[in-house]
């Protein structure tokens, strides 16, 4: 059962024109505090909540998917799961979610053309595509798939708990793709 945040009852009833980022922390944190543990543990993922480039994102990630596996934040190759609200977002009444594959070249452990891993990634997930809401992969070699969600105040944690849960269902894709670029 979610944790009723109590500064819900407010928001529920008062429309948020800007960023209240305190607010959005809040939510995505208890909303990840929801998410087993035991879960993140047995598919190795990390998972953060951090304000990056004025928005407030859930990132999560397994550290074979970093370039330097010691700095996951500071990594420049990387793939990631993440979910985010921003002031543009806001006004747009959405929670955008996306799946980055950045500089994959810098991974030491695969050899990657970031065309090719994003060709064969979307290839499987496209059995999954149904499942995400307003999901598209139509997107250059850096983000591999992106979609959004009604941005509902008083049913952030359980949306944003929702997302990372899909995501839990295909984060192993990502691994199955990786295999194939390996380095012998």
């Amino acid at each position: 059962m979610m944790n009723i945040n109590p500064y819900r009852l407010f928001y529920t009833f008062t429309k948020i024109e800007k960023m209240d980022s305190a607010f959005y922390l809040n939510e995505f944190r208890l909303a990840a505090g929801e998410i087993p543990k035991e879960k993140l543990d047995k598919d190795h993922l990390n998972l953060s909540i951090d304000t990056v480039l004025e928005s407030v994102a859930l990132k999560m990630y397994k550290s074979e998917w970093y370039g330097d596996a010691e700095l996951p934040k500071e990594a420049s190759g990387r793939i990631f799961f993440s979910i985010w609200v921003n002031e543009k977002t806001i006004e747009e009444g959405r929670i955008y979610y996306n799946i980055h594959a950045l500089k994959l070249r810098e991974l030491k452990r695969y050899k990657i053309a970031s065309k090719d891993f994003a060709k064969n990634f979307r290839n499987e997930f496209l059995k999954h595509q149904k499942e995400w809401p307003n999901v598209s992969v139509n997107f250059g070699p850096l983000t591999l798939m992106e979609g959004w969600i009604e941005l509902k105040n008083d049913f952030i944690q359980e949306d944003v708990y929702n997302l990372a849960q899909k995501f839990l269902k295909i984060n192993s894709i990502i691994d199955k793709v990786l295999e194939k670029y390996k380095k012998q």
